[in-house]
């Protein structure tokens, strides 16, 4: 047998992650196989049982609902994944452990590496959703020196995860703030950085659409999209169509995925082909 890794969710066949780390195990020729299994929040303990005895098995990306209900069932966290309080990998130690961590907040800040490197006299987020996702993007920014602005239908909710996860002063407001126009009229944003990010499912194919109005994000903002299907959302078209710089949620799910691949094969994913690969995802 293989050794090979999987990704588990409820739903999961939406999934793209097998095409991601197939593709990189085909680049690369290693013997490694990658795929997607069903697993109902009912069986997550059930999984894991049956997994640590497999020789064959590297670990297992977790999504939607899992990355908080699998942590009872783990041995141990790393550091980033205990502060976050979500798991988007799990790693069989060589000790045999089942070993949590998060590379969502490495994926989601790499495609904004770039524009992080420099120096701003102020930087802002606007993050909507208060889920497993917006656990991590609330922390890696947090120690990016953004100021943040979480948006919820459960105001509480947010409070309490800002409370948890940002040091300083940060705001809350109720998602439905932002559906409404506003006239508000904003300072000059020269040397700032500013990014208005959809950290919620709304938006993904099956759901409801995201209620946004760009006169709430200031002149040069960067909107942000996690959702990866469909790709090109509402809210990044409407973005685009307000004269913004866009991120689509391939961006954050391949920079997660590759640190996750290091973790699983060993070796460092070819992302010199991430060109080829994002053809291949959106063909």
């Amino acid at each position: 047998m293989k050794p090979y890794a999987e990704v588990i969710g409820d739903p999961i066949a939406q999934s793209k992650s097998p095409a991601i780390h197939g593709f990189w195990i085909e680049k690369l020729g290693i013997e490694a196989e990658y795929r997607a299994h069903h697993v109902a929040s009912s069986g997550l303990e059930n999984y894991l049982a049956e997994r640590r005895g497999d020789p064959d098995w590297r670990g297992c990306n977790v999504t939607m609902p899992h990355k908080q209900a699998i942590i009872p069932y783990l041995d141990r966290m790393e550091p980033l994944a205990k502060r976050v309080g979500a798991v988007n990998t799990v790693v069989k130690a060589p000790d045999g452990a089942l070993v949590g961590r998060n590379t969502d907040v490495a994926g989601f800040l790499e495609p904004l590496r770039s524009e992080l490197s420099g120096t701003h006299y102020f930087r802002m987020a606007r993050i909507l959703g208060t889920g497993g996702a917006a656990r991590a993007i609330v922390a890696g920014l947090a120690k990016e020196g953004f100021t943040l602005v979480l948006a919820g239908r459960d105001t509480d909710k947010a409070r309490a995860l800002l409370d948890e996860l940002a040091e300083g002063e940060h705001h809350v407001a109720p998602l439905s703030h932002f559906a409404e126009v506003t006239d508000f009229a904003f300072d000059d944003r020269d040397g700032c950085c500013d990014l208005v990010i959809n950290a919620s499912p709304l938006g993904m194919r099956g759901q409801p659409s995201l209620p946004f109005d760009w006169s709430h994000a200031p002149p040069g903002s960067i909107a942000y999209d996690i959702v990866t299907d469909p790709l090109e959302t509402a809210f990044l078209t409407s973005a685009r169509d307000a004269g913004l710089r866009t991120i689509d949620g391939l961006s954050m799910l391949i920079g997660q995925a590759s640190a996750a691949f290091r973790f699983f094969f060993g070796v460092e994913a070819p992302r010199e082909h991430d060109g080829e690969l994002r053809e291949r995802l959106t063909s």
